[in-house]
């Protein structure tokens, strides 16, 4: 095996797992761990991974993005701390936008059910949970569904959200920097996720630290736009201070 079959074998592993271990790799290819972490930096360098201590995981871009199905695998205990946090944030807020994706369905499942509140969103999985809430009006926006994350796109549901005051949204994104701002690999996606941002009046950003530092294909805002970041304590307090800097109130825990 040549070192470029070796390097795309590793990120379809990657890809298919979620995640990939040093030790492992070098077992089942055959070679030296010390390969396997070249092969890594390499790939890094190429931004198809991002390298952990003892492996890396896949960057998503254009031409790959996770499944909710693998996201609802990876980093729960972490994602439901920050879900908990964020959803204590809703305040007096009387409508709430909850984005696609695996921590905004568990933001959705840990909003406040004392008092009526009226929820806007794109993600059919949250759409389904929440509707049975006595008091709650939730409105699916419409469009066409993307099958990954069970999620509608496209001008139909951009053009619903362009229509509405919205007081707080939850913002997800595949990544988060500094440099590039919110970004996802899809365009039409990225397109929902941009008038999210446009029509709401408080803005919060949740994810896990590997957000960090990450950037995919398509910016919908910037980090001066978000009212507050929460995070985990995984991301150090050197690098949320540094986000803090750029306008949001930094979150960890």
């Amino acid at each position: 095996m040549t070192a470029e079959e070796r390097q795309r074998a590793i990120v379809g592993v990657a890809r298919r797992s979620g995640a990939v271990q040093v030790t492992q790799l070098a077992r089942d290819l055959g070679v030296a761990k010390e390969t396997v972490r070249r092969d890594l930096r390499v790939l890094e360098a190429h931004g198809l991974l991002r390298r952990t201590h003892g492996g890396a995981y896949p960057v998503e871009s254009a031409g790959f993005e996770t499944t909710l199905a693998l996201r609802a695998t990876r980093h729960v205990p972490e994602k439901r701390r920050i879900a908990a946090a964020a959803a204590e944030l809703v305040g007096d807020a009387e409508t709430v936008f909850i984005d696609e994706g695996f921590t905004p369905q568990l933001i959705a499942e840990s909003l406040p059910k004392d008092r009526a509140l009226t929820v806007v969103t794109a993600s059919l999985t949250v759409a389904s949970a929440l509707a049975p809430v006595d008091d709650w009006t939730v409105l699916l926006l419409g469009g066409r569904v993307r099958g990954s994350t069970m999620a509608t796109v496209d001008h139909w549901t951009a053009k619903m959200l362009a229509g509405f005051v919205i007081d707080l949204a939850f913002i997800g994104a595949n990544g988060i920097s500094r440099e590039h701002g919110l970004t996802t690999p899809d365009p039409a996606v990225s397109e929902v996720k941009r008038q999210a941002v446009l029509a709401s009046r408080r803005r919060v950003f949740t994810g896990i630290h590997t957000k960090f530092g990450a950037a995919s294909f398509c910016r919908f805002a910037d980090v001066p736009d978000l009212d507050v970041i929460v995070t985990s304590t995984s991301l150090s307090t050197a690098e949320a201070h540094r986000y803090s800097l750029q306008g949001p109130q930094v979150i960890r825990v």
